[in-house]
Order: structure tokens, then C-alpha cells, then sequence
């Protein structure tokens, strides 16, 4: 390395809304000559960091954005929701990552492993192998103490994690590998997410990291009307037919304001079939619903400076750059840290909730209606966009990291290299 550049490793399991914090980041760093690589699926993270990112392969399951809603039962809530999500995803998917974890660290020899709360194997194995790590915190909700009111989950929860441990860490570690011991970044502010109730004194707020994304799906533009408010409604990817209901209540409370506003309805699964407001033909020339569009994806970051409105499921990225862009949403969250995240909207004024399961077109219609036309919404979206942008997004971040870097113990000695696998470049594979 030249110009005394350091070594990045970010771990991140195959969830987009985990990786896009780290492209930011990385990109960041890499321009200030480092050297950055990624531990993952590398279906999913080169598609979203690009064919020159170096990934070295680690199993797991390619779900992508959805996670463990992907195989979770639609009607697992609580407990039983956290429960399947640390047994059936977390765990397996940290103990399939770890052999590639391993390799990444033993070939690339990072100056500081970057592990996401969600890739427990990257601070086990950093641990173990004796590497300076940070963690990536793509949500706060483990910042709030969720589980301070539930002593028997919290506990059998650091028994899984244990256990795990003498399975792929050091035995003899004592490291939460969901906050490591040295930095959390954690990608939001204080104005959204409140004072922290664990692990206060490592985590440094840094809001959303904001980036560029290589391929950005097409969007007929034209049919955003600036004379009539434009909503975004998109779940992501959840369970199929848990969103179906949920969509088509909005289209049917956008259709009771025929003429006042136009709404963008994100259907990737193809849930509300044909008909009214179904996907259109969206080629040149061909006619499209005056009131609502649906759509398989959208470019979200573009479309995002359109809207007055999000409707979604209190999914952190997708709330995190709502606000970026000082947009108002409304809230409708399914499980895990979903119901944490909204109601820190709630609480900063930024937004309105509704029961995803239970809402009707008329409960939807006015919180809507809420947070369009009321502007206290606006004013409190555009008060924590404005504290997401002082943080410093990814120039933080990687002020962060290379004074974490900068810290490692003189004359301690690199991993020793194994044979391996070399990683290289995804499109001289």
C-alpha cells in the first residue's frame, strides 16, 4: 500500500438494507487510499457495490432485502418473531459465514474488520483473531434497551450468543459481538433514534450513509404531476402475502382522493394482480393510471426528492432516507425492530403510525391527509434530515475507522495468512 494506507473489511450478511450504509463508507475510505474488501454473498453485495468490489465469498443465503422474512411465517409476531430470527437466520447464517470470515481476515489482513450487528461472525472471528473491529449499526433499535423489559429473552438471547461463540469465536472472549468493544457506528442521530440506553459511550451517531447506487431501475418520470403531491408506499420485500392486504388498502385510499395526490405503490412480489392500478405498460406512449402507479422497484434515492410522503413499514433504511430528504411517513410496522424504529418517528413528530395488520382505507386515508397537509410533519421530517446531514454520513464514518485504525497496537503482529481462496475483482471472475 502506498500513502500509508490501511486495510477495511466490512462483514455484512446478504441484506441490502445492511449493505447500502457500507458502499458509502467504503467509497469514502477508498478515496483516501485505503484499501477496502467486503465478507459476504457475493451475489448480493457485488450487484449492489459494483463489479470492481473485491468480495471474498462466505456462505449464506442470498434472501437479500427481505431477510428472514423470506422463510419466516407470515403470522409470527413478539417474541416468537425475535426468536425465530436470532434460531432459524442469525445464528445459522454466522455460523455459515465464518469459515469465509476467517479466510478474508487471514488473506486480507485488515487493520479493522467492520462487522454489521446482523453478521455476528465478523466481530467473533475478529475477536479470535486478535483484529481492532467496529460494528455497523443499520438499526438502533438495540440501542434502546427493547429487551430491558423481557429479563428471561434477554437472557436465553446471550446464551445463544454464547454458545455460538465456543462454536466459531474465542471461547475466552467476552465481547457482545453485537457492539464491539471499540466503535459503533451507528447510521442515524440522537434526533431520531434518543439517547442510548446500551453501549452509550462507543456509539457515534453518524446519520445515514448516502450513496450513489451502481444500477437504478427505470421510472417513467413523466408521470409525476408537480401540481398534485406525489407518495411513495413501498415494504420492501416482505412476505408476500402479508403485504398484499396492506396494498391494497392504500390503493384504495388513494382512490378516495382521486385528483389530490398521486401515489407510487412498490408491489415486487406482483401481489395486486391486474386490473385498476395494477403494474402498467409503462412504454413510450402507453396510457397510465392517472392516480396510481404501480411498480416492481423503483430508483429510491431519485424518487425520494419527489415525494411528500412515504408509506412503509418502519424499515430503518427506508425511514432513514425519507427524513435524509425531510419527507413525513407514515408507518406501519410488521416485526422486529420495525415497531422500535417507528416509534421513534412518532416520537420526533416526523410521522404517523397505523396498525399494519388491522388499518383500514379510511385510517390510512387520514394519516395520510396528516402527514401531507399538517406541517408539523414536515417541519419535524426536515428538523432530523437536518441533523442526518451534520452528522457527516460516510466522511464520518471513515474519520471514525481510520482513527480506530490509527490506534491499533504498535509491532502486534498480522494475522498469519492461510491457504486459501484468493478474492479478486468480481468481473475478472
Amino acid at each position: 500500500m502506498s500513502g500509508g494506507g490501511r486495510r477495511f473489511l466490512f462483514v455484512v450478511p446478504p441484506l441490502v438494507g445492511h449493505i447500502n450504509p457500507t458502499l458509502g463508507v467504503g467509497a469514502e475510505l477508498a478515496t483516501r487510499g485505503h484499501r477496502v474488501a467486503w465478507a459476504g454473498v457475493p451475489e448480493v453485495v457485488g450487484r449492489l457495490a459494483g463489479k470492481g468490489a473485491v468480495v471474498f465469498r462466505c456462505a449464506g443465503p442470498a434472501l437479500g432485502e427481505g431477510g428472514a422474512d423470506a422463510v419466516r411465517p407470515a403470522d409470527v409476531r413478539g417474541p416468537e418473531a425475535l426468536k425465530f430470527l436470532w434460531e432459524r437466520f442469525l445464528v445459522p447464517l454466522a455460523e455459515a459465514m465464518a469459515p469465509g470470515v476467517r479466510t478474508a481476515v487471514e488473506e486480507f489482513r485488515p487493520d479493522v474488520v467492520v462487522a454489521d450487528q446482523q453478521a455476528v461472525a465478523g466481530g467473533l472471528v475478529a475477536e479470535r483473531l486478535g483484529v481492532r473491529w467496529a460494528t455497523s449499526a443499520t438499526t438502533s433499535a438495540e440501542f434502546a434497551g427493547a429487551l430491558d423489559g423481557m429479563p428471561r429473552v434477554a437472557a436465553w438471547l446471550e446464551g445463544l450468543l454464547e454458545g455460538l461463540r465456543g462454536r466459531v469465536g474465542d471461547p475466552a472472549g467476552t465481547a457482545d459481538p453485537r457492539f464491539s468493544p471499540h466503535l459503533v457506528l451507528a447510521f442515524t442521530t440522537e434526533e431520531l433514534a434518543g439517547r442510548p440506553t446500551r453501549a452509550a459511550e462507543r456509539i457515534r451517531f453518524v446519520g445515514p450513509s448516502i450513496s450513489a447506487r451502481p444500477a437504478a431501475p427505470d421510472f417513467p418520470w413523466e408521470w409525476l404531476d408537480p401540481a398534485r403531491p406525489a407518495v411513495l408506499v413501498t415494504l420492501g420485500t416482505v412476505n408476500a402475502d402479508a403485504g398484499a392486504r396492506f396494498l391494497s388498502v392504500c390503493r384504495e385510499a388513494v382512490r378516495a382522493r382521486a385528483g389530490r395526490l398521486r401515489a407510487v405503490l412498490v408491489d415486487p412480489a406482483g401481489t395486486l394482480g391486474t386490473g385498476p392500478g395494477a403494474p402498467p405498460d409503462t412504454r413510450p406512449g402507453a396510457p397510465l393510471d392517472d392516480d396510481v402507479l404501480v411498480v416492481r422497484e423503483v430508483p429510491q434515492l431519485p424518487l425520494l426528492e419527489r415525494v411528500a410522503a412515504v408509506v412503509c413499514h418502519a424499515g430503518h433504511n427506508t425511514v432513514c432516507e425519507a427524513l435524509w430528504h425531510g419527507v413525513p411517513l407514515v408507518v406501519a410496522p410488521i416485526r422486529d425492530d420495525q415497531p422500535v424504529v417507528a416509534g421513534q418517528v412518532v416520537a420526533a413528530g416526523a410521522g404517523v403510525r397505523v396498525r399494519f395488520g388491522r388499518v383500514t382505507a379510511a385510517g390510512l386515508g387520514e394519516a395520510l391527509d396528516t402527514v401531507l397537509y399538517e406541517p408539523g410533519c414536515r417541519a419535524a421530517a426536515e428538523r432530523v434530515g437536518a441533523s442526518f446531514r451534520a452528522a457527516g454520513g460516510a466522511t464520518a464514518a471513515a474519520d471514525h475507522l481510520e482513527r480506530l485504525a490509527a490506534s491499533a497496537v504498535p509491532g502486534a503482529p498480522p494475522p498469519v495468512p492461510q491457504p486459501g481462496p484468493v478474492a479478486v475483482p468480481l468481473e475478472e471472475r
